[in-house]
């Protein structure tokens, strides 16, 4: 596998999903090698839990400021470190959206290895269906590339698998639809020296990448809207991003500045801890083709609310287990949030129906095991 993102490293849901599924394709009795990015901290060559991580420094200071001209010399460096497979080569190369396209077929090549790709997203998507010119036309061509390179394709989405067979002009038959996944029991279980507790308060808790299709400026709307109608109101959101000045500077237009804390980067154990204590959980996106921020709040058991768009929507459509509002509506999303804070069955029932959802859908052992079948399909198995 190759991805840009791989824990301690995280941006995004990519990092989580592709450890979770490593580590199950491993008890599956299968034998699976990262190749990513080494970050601060990390060794160039770790087995984890049975999975091996080869990482690469693609970091250099004397890059260029360009995301395609970082990315393509990144992947240089990617494809350095399959000399330390020696003899062992894999069946599948398996890549994690675009960054590291190039990478990946070249693996592909050597190996004789059928390529497959799961996109956690295109760019297309990402800017609401629309392209500027510069950088993400420029992404969006090495998506198309990619897609077209690869046997077969995964999305997480009916909506995604629609944008991807649509945008790339692609053979249905060639991609297939299987959801991300979650540990629930970790989410569940309280942290180190977390106390438990037994009244939520009524802080609203949103987290991720702080870009403008996340919908972080609605959110302050919302807050804004809600300053006199909900007693002990406060707002937390957690993230980095290029869009975090922007955000604060709507946070104080909104006049909001001493209810929403923008905290910047939280370990998973923090994380995990905010939403045992959340009110509440938003995830205010405008574009979200997955969402697995939703099944981490509804694993940490806090009552949901997501904007109905994309992947959000075929999360949690018709479950029961969160509200949803419609996406950048400021006063939707604050008339949801009123409701979850004010009304303790709804709540209480929401995280109920949250629960159920995770158990019978989202496994970690049950993606890998369709994941798989993709792998045999494309092997022609």
């Amino acid at each position: 596998m190759f991805t840009w993102e791989y824990p301690p490293s995280s941006t995004g849901g990519t990092a989580a999903h592709v450890d979770g599924l490593s580590h199950a394709l491993t008890r599956l009795g299968h034998e699976v090698v990262v190749v990513t990015r080494r970050v601060v901290g990390t060794d160039h060559d770790t087995t984890i839990a049975g999975v091996r991580v080869l990482r690469a420094d693609v970091d250099l200071p004397w890059l260029p400021d360009d995301v395609i001209a970082h990315t393509a010399s990144g992947n240089h460096a990617l494809v350095g470190t399959l000399s330390a497979l020696g003899d062992w080569e894999p069946d599948i190369v398996h890549a994690h959206d675009w960054r590291v396209a190039w990478a990946t077929d070249t693996a592909a090549s050597l190996f004789g290895a059928p390529m497959i790709t799961r996109f956690h997203g295109t760019e297309r998507g990402r800017h609401g269906g629309h392209l500027s010119p510069g950088t993400a036309e420029q992404i969006n061509r090495v998506e198309w590339w990619q897609a077209n390179r690869s046997r077969r394709i995964i999305a997480s989405t009916k909506l995604l698998v629609r944008d991807i067979v649509d945008g790339f002009e692609l053979d249905p038959d060639s991609v297939r639809r299987i959801p991300g996944g979650i540990d629930p029991e970790w989410w569940r279980a309280a942290g180190p020296n977390e106390p438990t507790p037994s009244v939520r308060g009524g802080t609203v808790l949103a987290w991720g990448r702080v870009q403008y299709e996340k919908g972080f400026q609605v959110l302050a709307g919302a807050i804004a809207a809600l300053r006199y109608r909900v007693a002990g109101l406060e707002c937390t959101i957690a993230g980095r991003g290029s869009y975090l000045p922007e955000l604060q500077s709507q946070i104080d237009l909104a006049g909001v500045g001493d209810l929403v804390d923008l905290v910047g980067f939280v370990t998973d154990n923090e994380l995990r801890a905010a939403i045992h204590a959340a009110g509440c959980v938003v995830i205010p996106s405008l574009y979200e083709p997955f969402g697995v921020v939703a099944l981490e709040a509804l694993a940490g058991g806090a009552p949901l609310i997501v904007a109905d768009t994309g992947g959000l929507a075929e999360l949690v459509g018709g479950t029961g287990s969160a509200l949803t509002f419609e996406p950048g509506n400021a006063a939707d999303l604050a008339d949801c949030i009123e409701r979850v804070l004010t009304d303790r069955d709804l709540a209480d029932d929401m995280i109920r129906r949250g629960a159920e959802l995770l158990e019978a859908t989202y496994s970690w052992d049950a993606i890998a095991a369709r994941t798989v079948a993709v792998y045999h399909d494309a092997l022609g198995r």
